[in-house]
């Protein structure tokens, strides 16, 4: 059962990022869906082991992270151009910037009420 909830977390955080992103620049790619979903999946592992701060920290540094590796990929390797951060203040390789970073920050404390939300009515915890 406990599978199933990390599989349903990752779904919704594939279908919900997908439809954000395309709600805001018109457009998504499967990759960053793939994003989504990883990131919801892993702050509802969080949000049941620390505290909201904590997570949207952990949070930020995992998208972060993973939005460097999927841009290493994506936009440099395979040259597909999916997003470039490169007039943004502060970016390493236009990959990743801080402003970006902190916009994950504060969008894992929604993601945050919705894992507590998704444990709370998946199991008795």
């Amino acid at each position: 059962m406990k599978f199933f909830r990390y599989i349903f977390s990752f779904l919704m955080g594939f279908f919900i990022y997908s439809l954000l992103e395309v709600a805001g620049r018109g457009y998504t790619h499967w990759t960053m869906a793939l994003c989504g979903g990883a990131v919801l999946a892993a702050v509802y592992g969080l949000s049941g082991r620390v505290r909201l701060i904590g997570c949207c920290a952990c949070g930020a540094l995992i998208t972060t992270g993973l939005e460097l590796i999927v841009g290493i990929f994506d936009n440099l390797i395979m040259g597909w151009q999916v997003w470039d951060y490169s007039d943004m203040p502060l970016n390493f390789l236009g990959q990743i910037c801080l402003p970006f970073s902190a916009g994950w920050f504060v969008l894992c404390a929604p993601a945050y009420f919705l894992c507590k939300n998704i444990r709370r009515r998946l199991t008795d915890q």
